[in-house]
């Protein structure tokens, strides 16, 4: 299993009408630079084929490839890690099933007490979010960019800002405190290769 990056683009598959478009999108965007590819998808495909196939890709590129919401996916085929939601399951159930060397992500929404727990119950990253307005989650609660300020002064585990990242204000969310940048809706573009590259220049650009 590979381990979780510290920093870069966290790239989110859009749900798609077939396997093939998936993972046109997730060669794309590791050509991109992505440095973690989670599978998301909503839609009824062949999950486990798709699944599998897009491990591959991403072990081809040497980035970790996590489910979203599905332990036991993962657990099937042998992911590098899984997701969670606040109705996904626990950190601990996770980590017997998966082992210890998988990745495990936590949504904390916009609650530093949930990162906290979640850092204490061994999790690999912590997410927060929506930041902005997002078309694949349009009801998801805001958050505050104040909280990955505070985020940063107290936990040590990578955080992740998600939730209508463009490339356009994804700079102020690596400058408030996130670490990697989870992004759906603005990598879904033509070109989802140069959309990729476009979130990956703001890790190079002034102190991110």
């Amino acid at each position: 299993m590979l381990s979780m990056p510290k920093r870069g683009l966290y790239a989110i598959t859009p749900n798609a009408k077939s396997a093939d478009d998936i993972l046109k999108f997730t060669a794309a965007v590791l050509k991109g630079g992505a440095c973690v590819v989670q599978y998301r998808q909503k839609n009824s495909l062949n999950t486990i084929d798709l699944a599998k196939a897009s491990l591959e890709l991403c072990h081809a590129h040497h980035v970790p490839f996590i489910i979203n919401d599905n332990v036991e996916l993962a657990e099937k085929i042998g992911a590098d890690g899984v997701h969670l939601g606040k109705e996904d399951g626990s950190i601990l159930e996770a980590r017997q099933r998966l082992g210890e060397s998988a990745i495990i992500g936590v949504s904390c929404y916009n609650s530093l007490e949930m990162a906290i727990e979640a850092e204490k119950q061994g999790a690999n990253y912590v997410a927060f979010g929506r930041f902005f307005t997002s078309h694949s989650k349009p009801l998801a609660a805001p958050a505050e960019i104040g909280t990955l300020t505070a985020a940063k002064k107290i936990l040590t585990l990578p955080i992740i800002a998600i939730g209508g990242i463009l490339p356009e204000n994804g700079a102020s969310l690596l400058d408030a405190g996130a670490d990697l940048l989870a992004v759906i809706g603005g990598l879904d573009t033509e070109n989802f290769t140069f959309a990729a590259q476009t979130f990956t220049a703001l890790f190079l650009q002034g102190n991110h």
